[in-house]
């Protein structure tokens, strides 16, 4: 199955991966549960929710590794996108890339979606 992603900031990865858990960022402890995006949602979702942010990191994780707390819901337009209701052990990352800004919009790293 194709990776799937959570976007944040790159303070906030880097304390959840010293504490070695991400009980999720401000908006996923509101909702309940961790937002991800697929590879066609990912930039999107950038796009929407973190306009003009720097210091942005993209991480990958396979979505074999949450067995029963993850769950594709509908959002945006009806697409479904993965939830994760629970934590994420930062160890389960298959990678974590910057996503870099540049003239107000995000770059996202080569080969990333691939």
């Amino acid at each position: 199955m194709a990776l799937i992603y959570k976007i944040l900031s790159r303070e906030l990865w880097a304390k959840a991966s010293a504490e070695g858990v991400f009980h999720g960022a401000a908006i996923d402890l509101t909702d309940g549960y961790i937002h991800l995006s697929t590879a066609e949602q990912a930039e999107e979702t950038v796009r929407r929710h973190f306009a003009g942010q720097d210091d942005l990191v993209l991480v990958a994780l396979d979505p074999s590794d949450f067995s029963g707390s993850l769950k594709w819901e509908p959002s945006r337009g009806g697409a479904l996108f993965p939830h994760v209701y629970g934590s994420i052990n930062p160890a389960q990352a298959r990678w974590v890339k910057d996503v870099v800004l540049e003239n107000g919009g995000h770059v996202f790293p080569q080969g990333w979606n691939s």
